[in-house]
């Protein structure tokens, strides 16, 4: 369905009908700017990202799932900082104002915002090839926050949830290979990721360095250990992978899925080793799992070694540009 109608018509009855509504927001949606209050003792912690048919997304995927992905990827950035989500902005540019499209992504998208107390501020509408950009702010306390180069030699890293289903659902449906029923779970974990928000609130009191897994596990964990000046060791065992990722382990030897096949947004997180009773008194209360992959150490580089301890030699992360 496409009809003809104002992009402020547009806004108004499909963007700015978002059931969340923060006591923090003086102005939101209506004005030439959005005014915000951010509580004493906070910093402003602020994300952007942007999906583009035909790069992150073909453009027949489910309009509702896009919603949700486009606001979900943007809560992962928060929860690698260890902060609380607060406010989005969106732009969307479209070809043309299909209503029924703009209805289906705006039920995802609010649908996420109101599960996590998110309010839509701003953004803008424009015509042209299909994009979505969102940029996110939360609130997290300067003392506590987590960022990628805290890590130390000695430090124990971790990674919530499990790797490499969103790859394996892609690889599956590039190759034609993918059946919706069989693999509605995989598939899920592609176009509805769930982005650790309370997991990242509640590391951030002691975690040393954190980073969300949208790249692969090689790819960001190198950000780490190249921000903090330190290297890695992965024991691909201790890997934690659903049936469906280690039967094509199994099957192939090959590891990139849980190490480089990224659209995860987990945690991968870095703790000090004293600090394993507390995270463990912590996992108790968390939906998702935390799983022990490896250790921070001296020397550069990440070393991938199996059962035996033999190095596996691994492919880097996603890379745009590449």
């Amino acid at each position: 369905m496409s009809l003809t109608l104002s992009e402020f018509s547009l806004i108004d009855d499909y963007i700015a009908t978002s059931a969340t509504s923060r006591a923090d927001v003086c102005v939101g949606i209506g004005d030439d700017c959005a005014v915000v209050e951010v509580p004493p003792g906070k910093s402003l912690a602020v994300s952007m990202d942007t999906l583009v048919a035909g790069r992150h997304f073909i453009e027949a995927v489910d309009a509702v799932s896009l919603g949700h992905k486009a606001l979900a990827v943007n809560l992962s950035d928060l929860a690698a900082m260890g902060a609380e989500p607060a406010w989005a902005t969106l732009s969307l540019t479209m070809p043309e104002a299909n209503l029924r499209w703009i209805r289906d992504f705006m039920q995802g998208f609010f649908a996420v915002a109101d599960r996590f107390g998110v309010q839509l501020v701003g953004g803008d509408t424009t015509r042209g090839p299909l994009s979505i950009t969102v940029q996110i702010h939360g609130f997290v306390d300067p003392r506590k926050m987590m960022r990628r180069d805290g890590a130390n030699p000695g430090d124990l890293i971790y990674v919530t949830g499990s790797l490499g289903d969103a790859g394996l659902a892609l690889r599956l449906q590039q190759s034609g290979k993918l059946d919706i029923v069989r693999h509605q779970q995989l598939l899920r974990r592609l176009d509805y990721p769930t982005p650790r928000v309370t997991e990242g609130m509640q590391l951030a009191s002691i975690a040393t360095s954190a980073i969300d897994l949208s790249d692969g596990l090689i790819g960001d964990l190198g950000h780490i250990v190249q921000q903090s000046h330190c290297g890695a060791t992965i024991e691909l065992q201790r890997l934690p992978c659903s049936a469906a990722v280690k039967q094509v382990i199994a099957e192939s030897s090959e590891w990139s899925l849980p190490l480089s096949s990224g659209d995860d947004y987990e945690l991968c997180f870095t703790i000090p080793a004293d600090n394993q009773q507390q995270l463990q008194t912590l996992a108790a209360t968390l939906d998702s799992p935390l799983t022990r992959i490896g250790a921070i150490e001296q020397q550069p580089g990440i070393r991938c070694v199996n059962a035996e301890g033999a190095i596996v030699d691994v492919e880097s992360g996603y890379d745009h540009f590449k």
